[in-house]
């Protein structure tokens, strides 16, 4: 059953392809990788990014506020439109990371967002009902309704995740293929975009909400890599209006 409520650290590192080969070979050695790695492979995750009108949510993010909170429609993969997606609140005070999300099927969450309607019965999956989490939704509509959200940018990648032995509380992922658009706002279209990192180029988060193994510090201070502020959404909309800016200027 998916986790609905998260609370943790999580801090971000950007690897080159001898970092990541680095970190894979002893990997294996304090961590299990996720159930959805299969074979070594990465895994899709596809996201519809909430905004206002204005990119109100994004613009605040930058600022780097002490409180900032966001929403997302995830699925794992490109999906159907009546396959099962999350919807997710993510809110970050003081550095600590509380996200909310729950279950939805995507062609009701569509509904949702042209007119409001949020679905009353449980979906079946595998033949058994699977209800969503009422309370988490309350919580997210009210942020959809206060802001009057709608979706702004997919932004889909390749992921390795990683769990430590004996202890769930610290997680490791590496995003490869992150690719970003504008129009297409659909999970039920295929993952395509902008790169946003350059060639050889990895994204690596840690999630605590305890310390850091002893092990994992060791391999950041041996590889001399630090934490970085990099946001996916928050770079991808950098270059939207870095793109918007020449274009007004060769329309000048």
């Amino acid at each position: 059953m998916a986790i609905e409520v998260f609370n943790r650290r999580e801090v971000k590192y950007m690897l080159n392809d001898d970092d990541k080969a680095a970190l894979l070979s002893i990997i294996g050695n304090y961590m299990d990788s996720d159930p959805f790695n299969k074979d070594g492979k990465t895994y899709s995750i596809c996201n519809l990014y909430l905004d206002t009108s204005s990119d109100e949510l994004i613009r605040k993010s930058l600022e780097k506020p002490l409180f900032k909170e966001k929403i997302r429609l995830r699925s794992y993969g490109q999906v159907s439109l009546k396959d099962k997606v999350f919807l997710e609140s993510k809110k970050k005070f003081n550095g600590v990371v509380n996200k909310r999300r729950t279950n939805f099927i995507l062609q009701d969450v569509y509904k949702y967002f042209d007119d409001g309607t949020i679905p009353q019965n449980p979906f079946q999956e595998n033949g058994k009902p699977l209800k969503m989490n009422r309370q988490v939704m309350k919580e997210i509509d009210y942020i959809m309704h206060f802001y009057e959200l709608k979706p702004k940018v997919f932004i889909s990648y390749d992921r390795w995740a990683f769990f430590e032995k004996n202890n769930s509380d610290f997680r490791l992922t590496i995003d490869t293929n992150i690719q970003t658009r504008r129009s297409d706002l659909r999970l039920d279209s295929p993952a395509y975009g902008e790169q946003l990192l350059q060639e050889g180029q990895w994204l690596m988060e840690a999630k605590a909400f305890k310390a850091f193994p002893l092990w994992f510090v060791r391999f950041l201070s041996e590889r001399k890599l630090f934490k970085t502020s990099f946001s996916k959404y928050g770079t991808e909309y950098k270059n939207y209006l870095n793109k918007t800016s020449i274009k007004a200027k060769q329309t000048n």
